[in-house]
């Protein structure tokens, strides 16, 4: 993150923007404790320009976001990405590596986060509108893919020899992470709209990798629990399923917000 000159506070501000939601998040640097969490979500997909005005109407309305803030840390969460080795990647080239996945257009600002370790750079295209209005607000701040905050995590800790399948669900998505002694084999991100969609995707990246669904393991965590008709249905198929809470060490002062945080992984660890 980058520090806030204008107003040096132990509050750390973290905001995911989807299509589909926003999430705040507020943690006292002091404490190790976040104060404050909100998440919303939208009865269908918007465009960043009501996104904004969504924003703009939270800041109006929620005391706990018109406090001083040190730092803030922005992340978008949207299928708008691709990865490149860093090695093979070049700054000036970065829409041709996009337009391979996603329809670009002339005016579409194109941002790229790199992940250490994993050796790869993230490409992506962010809400320029929403970045601005942060700008005005803040001052400079930090933004990240969604993905990039997820890698920096899984690998960060990730020492296992067999393969791992990291499975991350969101509403209708999920991101599907493999790595292998600590390197990143696969990563993409799938819509679905049914529990055969959600086995679909990942049995068939299961298969293009030669990984058998009797011997791999199968980590899975995010807005899932094992009574959902998803869960249910890969247990069925792979042998070494897990439901892993993968929380945070920190604590929160409310306990009611901690449940609902609960599936906000890559919020909680953007900080």
């Amino acid at each position: 993150m980058v520090t806030n000159k204008q107003t040096q506070t132990n509050l750390k501000l973290s905001i995911q923007v989807s299509l589909d939601g926003l999430s705040f998040c507020i943690l006292d640097t002091k404490q190790e404790e976040f104060i404050f969490f909100k998440k919303l979500s939208f009865e269908r997909q918007l465009d960043p320009v009501k996104i904004l005005q969504k924003i703009e109407r939270e800041y109006q309305n929620e005391k706990a976001l018109q406090q001083n803030i040190g730092e803030i840390s922005l992340i978008f969460d949207n299928p708008l990405y691709t990865l490149v080795p860093s090695k093979l990647f070049i700054e000036e080239q970065a829409s041709n590596y996009l337009k391979f996945n996603t329809r670009i257009l002339k005016t579409d600002f194109i941002a790229h986060d790199e992940i250490n370790t994993a050796r790869a750079v993230c490409v992506y295209i962010p809400y320029a509108n929403i970045i601005n209005y942060f700008f005005d607000k803040y001052g400079e701040f930090e933004y990240k893919h969604s993905i990039s905050v997820l890698l920096e995590n899984l690998l960060k800790k990730e020492k296992n020899n067999s393969p791992r399948v990291y499975l991350y669900n969101k509403s209708g998505s999920y991101d599907l992470v493999v790595i292998e002694e600590g390197k990143l084999l696969f990563c993409n991100s799938f819509q679905y709209e049914t529990p055969e969609d959600f086995l679909y995707y990942l049995l068939f990246t299961a298969e293009q990798l030669n990984l058998d669904p009797e011997k791999f393991d199968l980590q899975i965590f995010g807005k899932i629990s094992e009574e959902s008709d998803l869960y249910q249905l890969a247990y069925t198929y792979i042998k070494n399923i897990s439901l892993t809470e993968h929380s945070t060490k920190k604590t929160f002062s409310k306990p009611e917000e901690k449940q609902q945080a609960e599936a906000e992984f890559v919020l909680l660890n953007s900080f």
